[in-house]
């Protein structure tokens, strides 16, 4: 759930990049540590460059808990100021510039969804005594909050296979959701052979699964992806290393098995950052995740004459975190200099207080 002020017109007009660069480093200043700007990985670097902490979602939200600041400010999507809310201390205000600024993936399990196909597994076995429900992290708070309830977790692209060694020490099998590449990668990886891991079609009866599919089945991998690493493909691959042999592919495991399977590296975004940072001076990458990160790390490693590229051939940038723009960054502050707050991201205590009991268990074991 979110608040919002009335947005004023002449404050998202369209400026000068030095205008609204000067905008948002006037109100930073104003609000100095009251208010504290949270960047992800993914945004851009108009955005980027005013963060004051950089990272993944989950990092981020857990650092901004340990600040004194009042306001945070999450230039990421959704689900990530969610997060945040739900970490934060109850003082502490949640705050997504651009309310449009979601995330695909997210939106292809929703609780409705979700509810429905426990209660179809219900028609073949016992769901809470058989099925453990492991969410991505990219996932809104009400299904953090059912895997709360139902005695699931939640996972990162980091920690995934062990949450999923810890999800089969308990239960037989585990529902999966919202990305079936996370899911299927993280399974593979833990040997689970690839007709174990069934894909659970939400807008088909029983997933569109037979019931003895459903009991033969380890995992059931929701189906859904990311639109960026959805467009990575095995040809791209193919096609660099035929020019660049020596070279080395990586790639997020969002990205599709095939890909995956073809790449020297797979992890995480922070992975990835920190095995090229690592790596020798004049090596070559090909990576496959999204298009502002692969850019910001070409350029930070290219003195040492690492050589960074970007797999797909077509511009794959996070589009609803591009939403996060300048204007809205200087709006959002200069709104809170004004001391109006606007774009509070509230999740409402009951499902917050479940949706951290699944966050909780994830921490306790990675």
């Amino acid at each position: 759930m979110a608040t919002t002020a009335a947005i004023s017109l002449d404050k998202l007009r369209p400026a000068k990049p030095e205008e609204l660069d000067a905008r948002i480093r006037a109100a930073k200043a104003k609000l100095g540590k009251r208010a504290i700007i949270l960047g992800h990985h993914y945004q851009r670097e108009e955005v980027y460059r005013h963060a004051d902490i950089h990272g993944d979602s989950l990092m981020l939200s857990r650092e901004a808990a340990r600040q004194d600041a009042e306001y945070i400010v999450f230039c990421g999507v959704h689900f990530m100021a969610e997060v945040a809310d739900i970490l934060s201390r109850p003082e502490q205000i949640s705050i997504l510039p651009d309310l449009a600024a979601g995330c695909s993936m997210a939106d292809m399990a929703d609780i409705v969804k979700v509810e429905r196909a426990w209660r179809e597994l219900a028609q073949v076995l016992d769901p809470d005594e058989q099925v453990t429900p492991v969410t991505y992290i990219n996932s809104a708070a009400d299904l953090k909050a059912f895997c709360g309830e139902h005695g699931g977790i939640v996972c990162t692209s980091s920690n995934a296979q062990k949450i999923l060694q810890w999800a089969f020490a308990r239960r037989e099998k585990v529902l999966f959701f919202p990305d079936e590449h996370l899911g299927r990668w993280s399974g593979h990886q833990l040997g689970i052979p690839l007709e174990e891991m069934a894909v659970w079609d939400p807008d088909l009866p029983l997933g569109g699964l037979t019931e003895a599919q459903i009991r033969n089945a380890r995992m059931l991998l929701w189906k859904g992806f990311c639109s960026v690493h959805q467009m990575f493909q095995p040809a791209h691959i193919e096609r660099w290393r035929a020019a660049h042999p020596e070279g080395f592919v990586i790639s997020h495991p969002e990205s599709s098995f095939e890909v995956c399977r073809q790449s020297d590296h797979v992890g995480s975004t922070e992975y990835i950052i920190k095995t090229i940072k690592a790596a020798a001076p004049g090596t070559r990458w090909l990576v496959g995740t999204e298009l502002n990160l692969v850019n910001r790390l070409a350029e930070e490693v290219k003195a040492e004459g690492k050589v960074v590229e970007f797999m797909s051939p077509m511009v794959c940038m996070c589009s609803t975190m591009f939403r996060i723009d300048p204007e809205h960054l200087a709006w959002t502050l200069e709104s809170l200099v004004e001391g109006r707050v606007v774009n509070q991201i509230t999740v409402p205590a009951e499902e917050a207080a479940l949706a951290k009991v699944a966050l909780q268990r994830m921490l306790d074991v990675s």
